[in-house]
């Protein structure tokens, strides 16, 4: 069963480089979920001639608008435009839908009036657990950000496929963990020497590069230093509209 991932945004908070913001859609046969949507991931998917009624969930990381803050932009339009009629699932860390109501209600208020006729459901996550994303299983990790945005890492385990993604965070001892067999690590590189609080770094990728224990690992999230190098470094880097089979 084939499954592909595609980078519909792999910058990073201030799109570094022309670089949309996270997101990442993994598709499979009958059933397609994005890990995170950024602000600006909408007019990436338009660019790339993908409807977002194609989605069927959204996995969150950690609530930093970078990650999360286009999906106020998907629901509206979902409702008044795209005219959606499947269910969504929106799955992140505790606090979730309380944390995008107030996001929904600063970026369009008066939000919490619009009702969707399609079943919207939200699904808060415990980390260390596997949690039933429609047809995909979602392991959220503890991850070492920001505290006020729970962050977490999250493996996705989708058509005997597995996706890991490390969100935004600084190497902790769950990576192993997170990584081990992935058929695909996407993994945080944000500078290439300068270090940066509760992120990773390539230093940090060097490493720790073996006790990832994963098939293949692409770099995403590159701020300007990162750039630079990107062509240089033996590592597989990752660049918008990149498509991958996993």
């Amino acid at each position: 069963m084939t499954v592909t991932v595609t980078f519909v945004g792999c910058g990073d908070a201030f799109a570094s480089g022309g670089r949309f913001q996270t997101c990442f859609l993994v598709r499979s046969p009958g059933f397609n979920f994005v890990i995170d949507f950024g602000a600006s991931s909408l007019i990436s998917l338009n660019q790339l001639g993908i409807s977002h009624n194609e989605i069927d969930a959204i996995v969150l990381t950690h609530i930093h608008g970078d990650h999360c803050g286009g999906v106020p932009f998907m629901l509206v339009d979902a409702m008044l435009g795209a005219r959606r009629g499947k269910p969504l699932i929106i799955a992140g860390p505790r606090d979730t839908e309380a944390r995008l109501a107030e996001v929904n209600e600063v970026l369009f208020p008066g939000m919490h009036v619009m009702q969707p006729k399609f079943d919207l459901t939200y699904l808060e996550m415990d980390v260390m657990k596997p949690h039933a994303v429609g047809a995909a299983t979602v392991t959220p990790y503890p991850a070492l950000h920001t505290g006020e945005t729970n962050p977490t890492s999250v493996r996705c385990e989708i058509a005997g496929k597995v996706i890991s993604y490390t969100g935004d965070s600084a190497w902790n001892k769950h990576m192993p963990a997170l990584g081990k067999d992935a058929d695909l690590l996407i993994a945080e590189s944000y500078f290439y020497s300068k270090p940066v609080r509760f992120h990773l770094n390539y230093p940090d990728i060097k490493e720790h590069w073996d006790e990832f224990g994963a098939k293949r690992v692409i770099l995403t999230h590159m701020g300007p230093e990162m750039l630079a190098q990107a062509d240089a470094v033996p590592e597989e880097t990752a660049y918008d509209h990149m498509v991958v089979e996993v």
